[in-house]
């Protein structure tokens, strides 16, 4: 059986909540948004001469032969599942992580390191964020470098490097000022996204009200967290243009845990915060800190109508 080395973008693109859609809609019903936003997918895919190499469940892969039609491609995708109108009116979203590098080709699949870092990437991606890897842009053109930002330092399981992970500003596209104007993408003033920080007895929240704390062992912090590891001001949460952004400011960095059992560390770097989970201030989770703050972003409409 043949094979040979290219240098291709690997794409890894995730349905997110399937399981919850399953749950909550009923086999037949959830089988069917899934099919139709694949096919959202698949057919952004072909436009930017993609090669789609297979279906696993909820997730695409697909290869590109540079990274700019890879990045291209991804943001096409977020747009258009965005703006698809689906069966019973419900909303989709995707994650979607990228990278770039050497492949093995054989028998119509790719296999390698670069395979297996994109898939990494998407895991740690969250709901409507494209993901990827310093590889991948330094293969862009200059004016698509500059919509993406270095947001995290990532340690993979199995892998002893560090891998730098950027973010894709793809809402800043040429179709941002039209996003804007149309009153279906502007977010409900009843349904703005509140976070609740939670550490020993002590609840903070972050939301239009209070738009910016910071967590440290300082007395002057927001949320003062006892560990000797922490610096005195560690981090600052702030909600951002409706997104809950973390930024490290610290000198032992922060270390992130979602609910999916991912970890991140931050070393003065930023990323944003989506679910649940928690941070450990300047001490990795493989040492077991007891000093955790816990994190959780919930709708404040779906906790009104919760409580009526």
């Amino acid at each position: 059986m043949s094979q040979h080395i290219e240098k291709l973008a690997i794409l890894f693109a995730d349905i997110c909540g399937s399981t919850a859609l399953y749950d909550n809609l009923g086999d037949q019903l959830a089988r069917r948004l899934i099919a139709q936003c694949i096919a959202t997918m698949a057919d952004e895919i072909s436009t930017y001469q993609g090669k789609l190499v297979k279906t696993i469940g909820d997730e695409v892969m697909c290869t590109f032969t540079g990274a700019a039609a890879a990045m291209h491609a991804a943001c096409a995708m977020q747009r258009a599942v965005e703006s698809t109108k689906y069966e019973g009116g419900h909303s989709m979203h995707i994650r979607v992580g990228f990278n770039y590098g050497e492949v093995i080709r054989e028998a119509g699949d790719v296999f390698g390191d670069t395979v297996n870092v994109a898939a990494r990437v998407a895991a740690i991606t969250r709901a409507g964020q494209i993901m990827t890897t310093q590889a991948a842009v330094d293969a862009l053109p200059p004016d698509m470098r500059e919509k993406t930002r270095q947001i995290m330092r990532a340690e993979f399981k199995g892998k002893q490097e560090h891998f730098d992970i950027s973010i894709v500003i793809w809402e800043m596209d040429d179709m941002l000022s039209t996003r804007i104007g149309t009153p279906a993408f502007r977010k409900s003033p009843d349904n703005i996204d509140e976070m609740s920080l939670r550490y020993r007895e002590q609840v903070l929240k972050v939301n239009k009200e209070q738009r910016s704390v910071v967590l440290g062992r300082g007395d002057t912090c927001d949320l003062v967290v006892q560990n000797g590891f922490a610096s005195r001001q560690h981090i600052r949460i702030e909600l951002r243009f409706g997104k809950f952004v973390a930024a490290d400011q610290s000198t032992n960095g922060t270390y992130i845990r979602f609910s999916d059992g991912n970890v991140v560390r931050l070393a003065r770097e930023e990323i944003i915060l989506r679910g649940s989970g928690s941070i450990s201030l300047g001490q990795s989770y493989s040492e077991n800190p007891g000093e955790l703050v816990e994190f959780s972003v919930n709708s404040v409409r779906a906790q009104r109508q919760a409580t009526e």
